[in-house]
């Protein structure tokens, strides 16, 4: 028996086998979850499509989370194929590549509106057509965030911080909104992991390389340990929590100095 077996989940934000959300998606169908994919645009179905299929998806749709209509048409289609759902898992974020360098002063606003549009908005929108297809189900949605850069000033990470940040009050919004429906909403906040939107940050490789310098477990983590982070949080193991960011960051967020002695061996 899977702590997930009857389940049925929607994941947005797969580019890749290398995905946060991919590993995610294999976590949540190792135990037992039925799930069905998004993808953005014709370019990223050929590497959605053969991995949505190989864990037997029945609804891989493409979607433009900046549009209210692609989006009510996938959940249209979840409901035609599946009825209800019971898990949301949004792993979505973008912010044009001349934002994610020099200086956060210089952001434009329309680069600022499309990073809030895209990696936070998204999330709302989202919740809001997946939440009618989780009346009476124990619904659990799930978003990703990047906690160091949305408490504090990374750099160049620059307006996807300021995104982050609102994606994580936004998270703690639909919690209470949505708790009252027996909805739970969480976030896990993971660390740098090589994504394709991870690349797209100048800096990345450095911040990359100091991370295992600086955590506690003197480490990066794998796909496999958010996977399982999203299993508990997506399953009865944590019917009781909503509203809470889970650090899965091989214990980063706790730092506040590095070891300074530790550096100098």
């Amino acid at each position: 028996m899977g702590l997930l077996d009857g389940k049925v989940g929607l994941i947005f934000g797969v580019a890749n086998d290398h995905s946060i959300a991919w590993g995610i998606a294999r976590a949540l169908a190792a135990e037992g979850a039925e799930l069905g994919f998004s993808y953005a645009g014709e370019a990223l179905e050929r590497r959605v499509r053969p991995l949505a299929e190989s864990l037997g998806s029945r609804l891989i749709e493409p979607c433009d989370v900046a549009n209210d209509e692609q989006i009510a048409r996938v959940f249209e289609r979840a409901r035609a194929v599946y009825g209800g759902i019971d898990i949301l898992v949004h792993s979505v974020a973008y912010a044009p590549r001349e934002a994610l360098s020099g200086l956060f002063l210089d952001t434009s606003r329309e680069n600022f509106r499309i990073a809030l549009d895209i990696s936070c908005y998204s999330f709302v929108a989202l919740a809001r057509e997946a939440a009618k297809l989780m009346e009476g189900r124990q619904g659990s949605m799930l978003t990703l965030t990047f906690h160091p850069a949305a408490e504090k000033a990374v750099p160049q990470y620059n307006v996807m911080g300021v995104a982050k940040a609102a994606l994580e009050a936004t998270m703690r919004y639909l919690a209470f909104n949505l708790g009252p429906r027996g909805i739970r909403v969480n976030a896990i906040s993971a660390g740098p992991v090589r994504t394709l939107s991870a690349m797209g940050v100048s800096g990345f490789r450095d911040m990359a390389a100091y991370f295992p310098r600086v955590a506690p477990l003197r480490r990066h983590i794998t796909l496999e340990e958010i996977g399982r982070a999203a299993v508990f949080l997506c399953s009865e193991l944590s019917s009781g929590t909503t509203g809470q960011i889970l650090h899965v960051d091989a214990g980063f967020q706790i730092v506040g100095l590095p070891d300074i002695e530790d550096e100098g061996r």
